[in-house]
């Protein structure tokens, strides 16, 4: 996004839907990731896939059954893990009971940075960051860019940036579907996807 701009809707539903896939599949073994955001999404070339996603660093994972904390390492009740730019409400405050709806509310920070090449706040402080995403309304991402936002993506975001967990989506599995049923769902094809690889990036070193 620094390098080359906001991407465009269509691509961005296909890059959360991938998103999506990686989060559900952890909450299937029970576990929040905590840290999501662009540095730990990897877009790639894998084999012959192009914009092949991979959702990386579960450092600050932690299994939803998780009873007590044994490590000064570890997070504790109260105590604030993730990224400030792309951090839950709750999760901003130190709340205990986490679950995956947090990592809901990053991927809409995500969304909204992806299509706007924006943060949903900006702040001089990391407590002020915390601040705003605990306590202020974010502005739409459509009022943030010159790009066309469909107005269902638009919606979809703020419903991510919910400050109440209860009014997001609420699983990654859920937010999927509602991306998947987007008029632009399908719209990035593998031909867009080959293109702007091709166009942006050299080709890979021969061996």
């Amino acid at each position: 996004v620094r390098r080359f701009g906001p991407m465009p809707p269509a691509r961005v539903i296909h890059v959360l839907r991938q998103v999506c896939h990686s989060l559900s599949e952890a909450g299937s073994h029970g576990l929040v990731h905590r840290d999501i955001k662009p540095a730990n999404i990897f877009l790639c070339r894998y084999g012959e896939d192009v914009d092949f996603v991979k959702v990386l660093d579960f450092g600050l994972v932690k299994a939803l059954d998780d009873t007590g904390e044994t490590s000064p390492m570890l997070t504790r009740e109260h105590t604030v893990h993730g990224t400030p730019a792309f951090i839950a409400p709750e999760q901003a405050l130190g709340q205990s009971g986490l679950d995956g709806r947090v990592d809901i509310y990053a991927t809409g920070c995500v969304a909204y940075w992806l299509l706007t090449g924006q943060y949903v706040f900006d702040a001089e402080t990391s407590m002020a960051l915390l601040m705003h995403h605990a306590h202020t309304v974010p502005p739409a991402p459509s009022t943030r860019t010159e790009t066309a936002i469909p107005p269902e993506l638009d919606r979809l975001v703020l419903q991510c940036l919910a400050k109440d967990p209860a009014g997001r989506p609420q699983s990654a599995k859920e937010l999927a579907r509602e991306l998947e049923a987007m008029s632009d769902a399908n719209a990035w094809t593998d031909v867009h996807a080959q293109n702007w690889w091709t166009k942006h990036l050299p080709a890979p070193a021969k061996l």
